[in-house]
């Protein structure tokens, strides 16, 4: 095409409608509209191709819930499609024996510049595939990184920690960590609490008033299986004897999505007021002061003003 356009341009100014001058400028001119347009068209194309491929996985996503293989899938393609415009406009062959040519450059970029990135490719691939975690599930890693699975690239995963702050991580190093998952599978969690009464409490009443209080928070679910199938909250145990007090203790189930700083804080305010209500004590610790009376005469004499 850009051949024909340069011949027309030749026999115009051959037949003397054009200066030499003004040809040049003539086929700048053209050339630079024609790769405009060319570039625009291009970059529509690529546009309707990104567009089209979000809309699929969107449409996976309402279908099969958002989860973390779609969401790697998702990238991929999108990795894929803008190559694939930017290798459209260079001819095929010669991109093939500029790139393929040279063995020796082959080797250079896979051994240093791309060894990284096809490693994390790669781990990613595997992530998405055998799914230890997915999108929206709660994990801690061996080095103590804990939060909520909010994303994953063709490189990393992002995890929103309980402040808020996001930790990304290669996807080549987290397929290395042994993970504790709290959400793995929907299966309900528990935590273990303890309650301190004092000595001279009832300790059935205790019982019944701890574990009326566990049941009254909206983020617990009976979770204790009895013979027949049915499930009912698990009972509160007389754990131990302290120092100063009868330790209850019970095991409190909720949902995987449930974070347990919530649990935790929606079963210890209950039961605490729940407590206080029924007249069981909280013992604490505190310290009497107890002066003699021969103390205190020995500290006006010394002392008249009492200061």
């Amino acid at each position: 095409m850009f051949n024909e356009i340069t011949d027309i341009i030749n026999d115009l100014q051959a037949m003397g409608a054009l200066s030499r001058t003004s040809a040049t400028l003539l086929a700048i001119a053209v050339f630079l509209f024609i790769g405009a347009l060319f570039l625009l068209l291009l970059f529509l194309l690529w546009r309707g191709a990104q567009k089209l491929n979000k809309y699929i996985f969107k449409k996976l996503e309402i279908k099969r819930g958002r989860s973390l293989y779609t969401q790697f899938l998702e990238r991929v393609f999108a990795f894929a499609i803008t190559v694939a415009f930017i290798v459209i406009p260079f001819n095929f062959d010669r991109l093939r024996q500029s790139l393929f040519g040279s063995a020796a450059l082959i080797t250079a970029i896979v051994g240093f510049a791309a060894q990284d990135i096809i490693k994390d490719i790669l781990s990613g691939l595997q992530i998405s595939l055998y799914r230890p975690f997915d999108i929206g599930d709660r994990i801690e890693l061996e080095d103590g990184t804990a939060g909520i699975v909010e994303s994953i690239t063709m490189r990393h995963v992002v995890i929103r920690r309980i402040d808020t702050i996001r930790t990304v991580i290669p996807n080549s190093k987290l397929n290395g960590y042994s993970i504790l998952n709290y959400s793995y599978n929907d299966i309900p969690r528990s935590i273990l609490l303890k309650y301190p009464v004092s000595y001279d409490s009832d300790i059935e009443k205790a019982r019944q008033t701890i574990r009326q209080a566990i049941a009254g928070s909206p983020h617990t679910i009976p979770g204790k299986r009895l013979p027949d199938g049915t499930m009912e909250y698990a009972p509160v145990y007389f754990f131990e004897l302290s120092g100063s007090a009868l330790i209850m203790s019970a095991t409190v189930y909720y949902q995987s999505d449930d974070s347990t700083e919530v649990v935790r804080d929606s079963v210890n305010t209950r039961v605490f007021e729940a407590l206080a209500a029924n007249g069981i004590e909280i013992p604490y610790a505190y310290t009497n002061v107890i002066l003699h009376e021969k103390d205190w005469d020995h500290q006006t004499q010394t002392d008249p003003a009492g200061t």
